[in-house]
């Protein structure tokens, strides 16, 4: 069952093309999170839910 909200499919794709970004997160500058937020919800045209965005990135970026 499709409930019509575009999947964010390539986060890994997000986090590759911004090394910078994930360093200083991982620096302990949370509040770059806001961008990676941004770049997934620009990813899908800001139609994704930014509840699930948030959970997404988050498990990739602890992951990593």
């Amino acid at each position: 069952m499709t409930s019509g909200v575009p999947q964010i499919t390539d986060t890994a794709a997000i986090i590759a093309a911004n090394p910078g970004q994930v360093e200083q997160f991982r620096a302990g500058k949370d509040k770059v999170f806001g961008f990676f937020v941004g770049q997934g919800m620009k990813q899908t045209q800001g139609k994704a839910n930014p509840d699930e965005v948030n959970k997404i990135l988050s498990a990739k970026l602890s992951a990593n």
